[in-house]
């Protein structure tokens, strides 16, 4: 029986990217997002279907626990076995620490933090437990490793991914469970396209590669911490930057 594997935030961006990997992988795929919207003129579902394997997408806010229950109850009851969760939902709301309203702090760590607390439990606790085998991977970033002006509560809600990452591990560890996690740099997106030339400039000088790295570099390593090949791989942060700090 095909392996599934459960992407939060998966309809287009770095989590998409992670799906049309794992179903080239030959995984059974469940997309994620927030709302219908998302997959409405997106192509990820029949993209996903193309390398022959099955892929339904599942709405909830993961930063909600009882959607999440509900999720979880669905994939498990559609496909059989969740072999493989990949936390990536998250959202930016960036400002300077001294202006920052509270609600902007705690909404950050709401998606970001809590939303993999609420995955790891219900799938890694539950699902994988009495399956005795299951691979985690959390998408973390280099500004929870170093930190970033402006991305207070981002940096804190991916800090706290790399402990909860390291702890998931040693809890879980002995059922045949492994918890890893990737912290990307700057990556080639819709995003980066929109800034001046003298902030691309300006984040490249510090990056040794002198490049933005692709989704697909993202995904390339996910698959591999998901794979037979890192089986006794677990509780690292890998860190895919192009050499941004070293």
């Amino acid at each position: 029986m095909a392996k599934t594997a459960l992407i939060t935030g998966s309809s287009r961006g770095i989590g998409a990217a992670i799906a049309l990997r794992l179903a080239k992988d030959g995984y059974n795929i469940a997309l994620n997002d927030i709302s219908e919207a998302s997959f409405e003129n997106n192509t990820i579902l029949e993209d996903c279907r193309a390398f022959g394997v099955e892929a339904e997408y599942y709405i909830a806010d993961v930063s909600k626990y009882a959607d999440c229950e509900v999720m979880v109850k669905a994939v498990k009851a559609r496909f059989g076995t969740i072999d493989a969760l990949v936390n990536n939902a998250g959202i930016t709301r960036d400002g300077l620490l001294a202006r920052m309203p509270e609600e902007q702090y705690d909404l950050v760590i709401a998606v970001n933090q809590k939303s993999v607390f609420n995955m790891i439990k219900l799938v890694g606790g539950g699902v994988m437990l009495r399956q005795k085998s299951g691979r985690i991977v959390n998408l973390a970033s280099v500004a929870g490793l170093y930190g970033n002006p402006g991305q207070i509560n981002y940096s804190a809600s991916k800090a706290a991914i790399i402990g909860m990452t390291k702890t998931a591990a040693k809890e879980l560890g002995s059922r045949g469970i492994t918890v890893n996690a990737v912290a990307p740099g700057f990556i080639h997106t819709p995003m980066t396209d929109k800034l001046t030339e003298e902030q691309k400039a300006a984040m490249l000088g510090q990056i040794a590669m002198k490049r933005y790295g692709e989704v697909s570099e993202i995904s390339g390593v996910v698959s591999f911490l998901l794979s037979d090949d890192a089986s006794y791989v677990t509780g690292q942060t890998i860190e895919i930057s192009g050499g941004i700090m070293m």
